[in-house]
């Protein structure tokens, strides 16, 4: 049923009242969910409950009663009779919520496909008794699956409110002939008063506009039956989803331009995250100092003065935002004094302050191909906030002693006055380590020379790499595989792709971030228990891992996954079993991604659990928070409060003269007695009070805050790589590659595609002349093609597709497939199937004017049948 055919039967049952719902969650009877759609099958959805090893499954429309992804909703688990069958990994079948993961170092740490439980700490404890029960059903009958329905919408998704898609014009138009005489189209009945809007992600289903809420700049165009309105972005919100209707009711906002013209789609997926576009306010800049502006004298005497350090920064060669800088001294008896220090942001931005509410709301830069999209003013970020060389610049510093093991054996933290004396490129840093260093184009700012500089990088390299050792040998893990990076011609557009691996140089910044990082997050969790923002990895969910585990053991491949360092240490004895296999080792790699969760923000003071969930998986570290990008990062500026509460409870206590160990809140000794005494909690309480440190509570949604903001930016930074490879693939003839099967099944056959690092699926049920045949002892797929065959199943009223929507047919001998890519082979039918077989494929665009945009695989065969 459809809003223009109105029924006042319910499609749906209705909603809790917010009362009964809390009612519920006290006793334990629901549980409170962020509710994920699978991007494959909209009518499945999943939500994770804290304390469950498998997500439950909210499987069709009316057990997923309204809900849109993204929503957080209350959940009824139902009875153990009603629960599925536990799809098996090893099939095709079995979707993960994102059509692809994208993985990132664990130094920038992991962003994965699985989000956390919704609920609050209050509510998770009122419901342990019935997950206990839940836990202990799933544990005695591993192969079902927990299914439940939505009762209730707690919080709606910030999703409904950044919908894009298409509106569908021709059904609209459902009765109209062309007038030759006035060549326009004539309508022969009454316009109905909904339209059809479908969205772009097909996590959302299909919505309904009324047509008289339509901006004019639109109904003109429907009146005139401008048929190209079709193929236009349109920017909407959902508004309602009544229990009558079978689908939500839907505003349109504005329209964007033609689907296939880049800088609609990148407006699209801007509007699709919330990402702020809009030039900074008055109030905000004039917050920020006037230019020329030079360190006021009363800093001088606030802060230690490191302007004689031979410190630099290194980042990439573009970037114009440097807040991280480094420099290293070698002591006596083989210490080495190392420092990290990072722009002073928040000397810049006080709390409560027009430009602090922009930075917040903004929350991080999001950075584009071609440009980038500040949380701070260029200004700021730029200029006067960023280390740039040979100028005086407010930093805070963290400096250790480190002897030639990577035992830190003191530490000092500051607020400081420094002057980077060179801006390095990573290239450029990479060039020192390797002895090839050009100085050419480079300028050396201070009373230092080129071998201080190169001095410092070889001893800072030598230094990273025991520091990343330990790391390892304490637990880290590591999933790093090969990025891909676009190459782009002169107007911008992509014209090629290349693999590119990190240098030993992003890796010597790497370990002093972590570091820092790390030793930030002790030192506020010290002092401020309770209001501490720190980051943290949850544990990998349990049934994705035993997943991996079986995976590898299918390939002869022995996996153990008990802890992170274990995993870590199977993966590189995998990656060496696999030296003369890299395309599987990828594959491997990406699988296992899929397990982990994702890193989030919180406050301490939020999760009552003694730190037992605080710490990082992937780090492999009790406490870690993110203290070293605050020109892109509010996170950071938090932080940085909280740090600067800390120092100034310490010059209190020291002022004061009281009888407590100097340092006891940064230094390595920590007296947890001396931190809690009556004397340090007084001068804590006035910092926090001076430096504006969040309570608990408002923490805890800034933390909420953040997570979602850094999502929305990683979502951006995903889409626009599915863009450009659009694009790419949009401009060129025909693009081959091979590919791995890595699944297969009755209907399609999944695949890694190599020149792209990304998962696809073939389609090959129900096509025109195309028999497939699974042979179940052999678990191998034969696929023949006998055009003059004509395909039937009885009782199907399907239209079968034509051989070319599945494979690419050239005649053999053709030049068309060499002259291409003189290294893909076509294949020929009859084609047997095994998984991990390599098949040749043709890459394709789809959509941009008539719909989202995708990259779509066929097979790419020789036939004389073409």
């Amino acid at each position: 049923m459809t809003h223009n055919q109105p029924d006042q039967r319910k499609q749906f049952a209705s909603h809790w009242s917010m009362e009964a719902i809390h009612l519920a969650l006290e006793k334990g009877d629901v549980f409170k969910s962020m509710f994920r759609v699978n991007a494959h099958n909209r009518i499945e959805a999943y939500c994770k409950i804290d304390g469950l090893p498998v997500d439950v499954l909210i499987s069709g429309f009316h057990s997923q009663n309204r809900a849109v992804e993204g929503d957080i909703v209350a959940i009824k688990v139902d009875p153990f009779s009603s629960w599925t069958k536990m799809k098996g990994s090893s099939a095709v079948e079995d979707s993960y919520v994102n059509d692809s993961v994208q993985s990132e170092d664990v130094g920038q740490e992991l962003i994965e496909n699985n989000h956390p439980a919704a609920c609050s700490s209050s509510e998770r404890r009122e419901a342990i008794p019935l997950v206990e029960k839940l836990c202990a059903t799933i544990n005695s009958f591993p192969t079902k699956r927990p299914t439940g329905r939505v009762v209730g919408i707690i919080e709606t998704s910030p999703r409904r409110k950044s919908i894009v898609g298409f509106l569908r014009i021709k059904p609209w138009l459902f009765n109209w002939k062309k007038d030759t005489k006035k060549s326009r189209l004539v309508l022969l009945s009454p316009k109905r008063d909904y339209i059809q809007l479908v969205s772009t992600d097909p996590k959302f289903p299909k919505m309904m506009v009324a047509v008289k809420t339509l901006p004019n700049s639109i109904m003109k165009r429907l009146d005139n039956c401008d048929l190209t309105l079709e193929m236009d972005l349109i920017a909407a919100e959902i508004v309602e989803w009544n229990e009558e209707y079978d689908s939500p009711l839907a505003h349109v906002i504005h329209n964007f331009g033609r689907g296939g013209e880049v800088e609609s789609q990148i407006s699209a997926i801007l509007f699709q995250s919330a990402i702020n576009t809009s030039d900074f306010t008055p109030d905000a800049i004039s917050c920020i100092p006037h230019v020329p502006w030079r360190i006021p004298e009363e800093e001088f005497h606030r802060r230690i003065d490191l302007r004689n350090l031979c410190a630099f920064t290194i980042d990439p060669a573009t970037a114009s935002d440097l807040d991280d800088a480094l420099s290293v001294e070698r002591l006596p008896n083989g210490i080495y004094r190392v420092g990290v220090h990072i722009a002073d942001v928040s000397y810049f931005v006080p709390p409560h302050t027009a430009l602090d509410e922009e930075a917040q709301i903004r929350s991080t830069s999001v950075y584009l191909k071609h440009y980038k999209l500040p949380m701070l003013p260029s200004l700021l970020g730029d200029k006067l906030g960023s280390l740039i060389p040979g100028v005086e610049r407010l930093a805070f510093s963290i400096i250790w002693d480190i002897n030639r093991d990577g035992e830190v054996l003191d530490r000092w933290i500051g607020r400081t006055i420094m002057q980077s004396c060179c801006k390095l490129s990573y290239e450029h840093a990479q060039d020192i380590i390797d002895g090839t260093l050009n100085v050419e184009g480079l300028q050396l700012h201070g009373n230092f020379t080129w071998s201080d500089l190169v001095t410092s990088v070889r001893t800072l390299d030598e230094l990273s790499k025991v520091l990343k050792e330990n790391r390892y040998k304490d637990g880290a893990l590591s999933l790093e595989n090969a990025r891909i990076d676009f190459l782009f011609d002169q107007d911008g557009i992509p014209y090629d792709i290349v693999f590119t691996g990190r240098k030993k140089s992003n890796f010597l910044v790497e370990e002093f971030m972590l570091l820092a990082n790390t030793t930030a997050a002790q030192v506020i969790t010290r002092a401020y228990p309770s209001c501490a923002l720190l980051r943290r990895h949850p544990e990998p969910n349990l049934s994705k891992l035993r997943d991996l585990e079986s995976f590898c053991s299918k390939h002869g491949l022995q996996l153990n996954a008990s802890s992170s360092s274990e995993l870590n240490q199977s993966l590189e004895r995998i990656r060496h079993e696999l030296k003369d296999d890299s395309v599987f080792f990828d594959i491997l790699m990406n699988y296992a991604t899929k397990p982990m969760q994702l890193a989030t923000y919180f406050c301490s003071g939020d999760v009552i659990d003694n730190g037992k969930d605080w710490g990082h998986y992937a780090l492999a570290v009790p406490l870690y928070t993110h203290f070293t990008s605050p020109l892109r990062r509010y996170a950071d500026i938090v932080v940085h409060r909280t740090l600067a509460a800390t120092l100034e409870a310490e010059v209190m206590l020291d002022l004061n003269k009281k009888k407590l160990a100097k340092r006891c809140f940064t230094g390595l000794r920590f007296n947890k007695e001396e931190v809690e005494s009556f004397d340090a909690q007084k001068a804590l309480a006035y910092a926090a009070m001076k430096y504006v440190v969040p309570g608990t509570d408002v923490l805890a949604d800034v933390a909420a805050y953040c997570n979602a903001r850094k999502l929305a930016s990683r979502h951006v930074k995903d889409a626009t790589d599915k863009l450009y490879m659009w694009l790419l693939l949009r401009n060129k003839e025909v693009v081959l590659s091979e590919a791995r099967v890595l699944g297969l099944g009755p209907r399609f056959m999944s695949i890694y595609v190599t020149k792209l690092a990304i998962e696809r699926r073939i389609y090959y049920d129900e096509v025109e002349g195309l028999t497939a045949e699974w042979l179940d002892a052999t678990s191998t797929l034969v696929l023949n093609y006998h055009p003059n065959n004509r395909s039937h199943k009885k009782g199907s009223s399907c239209k079968f597709k034509a051989i070319d929507e599945v494979a690419m047919l050239t005649f053999p001998y053709s030049d068309m497939v060499s002259s291409k890519s003189p290294d893909i082979e076509p294949a020929v039918f009859p084609l047997v199937l095994h998984i991990l077989s390599t098949v040749p494929v043709a890459l394709h665009p789809i959509g941009g004017d008539d719909g989202p945009i995708d990259i779509g695989a066929r097979l790419c065969m020789s036939s004389y049948f073409c």
